[in-house]
């Protein structure tokens, strides 16, 4: 997780949010609002925040559905939720139903009233569970390729296989889908080949980086690569290491060079 993590409040009383905002920002955390269902489901993909504050709004029942379309969209499946309830006098306004309750699936549960000064350990424990890890989509017609490589990433505190294709058209689709932090890029697949599925990528979904990883490597396809909008290139037979430094580098916006190809 970067330094400055990225929160959701999603709200419907401004002076809660307003406090709440201020306290957060004051501690250096980026914060986005909503106040509302919709305007929350508008936000939460283009944001991609680090945690979900998810308070009181009209009408009630709204904020269980945002909390249930979290927890069974697979991009936010694993998305940090801290949930605020209504006090007990505007329960049966604006606050859960016992029903809903029984299937709430959050970090933290709280009620109103709450002071923001008291949320920030809490929020601060929360973050520091679930810090963020690099999610990869990895691309290759070979299963057996794919399952190495999920092997290998899953021994990664910092990263989370997300998904899998198996051609390139797949690829494009998925990340459409998902929008992972990193893809992982045979070139040579059916359908889409991996630089057609790369250039479509780079160009729709410009916050995923891709990394090419081939047996293919050979200056025209590095180059090719490159022009497609690869950030890095590394050819399979190179150690995991040069691997895991690779999804690394390219999640934080600097483009890989394996030594081989350097």
């Amino acid at each position: 997780m970067g330094s400055n993590p990225k929160i959701l409040i999603v709200d419907d009383e401004p002076d809660f949010t307003t406090a709440l905002k201020a306290t957060l920002e004051a501690k250096t955390y980026q914060v986005v609002t909503a106040t509302s269902k919709v305007q929350a489901l508008e936000m939460v993909r283009p944001e991609r925040p680090d945690l979900v504050i998810l308070g009181t709004m009209m009408p009630r029942g709204d904020a269980f559905l945002l909390h249930q379309w979290l927890r069974q969209t697979l991009q936010f499946r694993e998305l940090p939720l801290m949930v605020i309830d209504a006090p007990p006098e505007k329960r049966l306004i604006k606050g859960w139903r016992s029903d809903e309750g029984a299937q709430m699936e959050a970090d933290d549960y709280l009620t109103k009233p709450i002071e923001p000064a008291s949320l920030l350990p809490l929020i601060e424990k929360v973050l520091d569970k679930t810090a963020r890890r690099i999610r990869v989509l990895v691309a290759d017609d070979h299963a057996m390729v794919r399952e190495g490589i999920r092997a290998v990433l899953s021994l990664q505190k910092d990263m989370q296989v997300i998904g899998e294709a198996a051609d390139g058209r797949d690829a494009l689709e998925k990340v459409l889908q998902l929008s992972p932090d990193v893809v992982l890029m045979d070139i040579v697949m059916p359908v889409m080949n991996g630089l057609e599925a790369t250039k479509h990528i780079c160009r729709e979904c410009e916050q995923t980086k891709v990394l090419i990883l081939t047996q293919y490597d050979d200056e025209e396809n590095m180059l090719a690569s490159s022009q497609v909008g690869a950030w890095g290139f590394i050819p399979k037979r190179s150690a995991s290491s040069q691997l895991l430094a690779g999804i690394r580098s390219v999640s934080q916006g600097t483009r890989f060079t394996h030594p081989v190809a350097a």
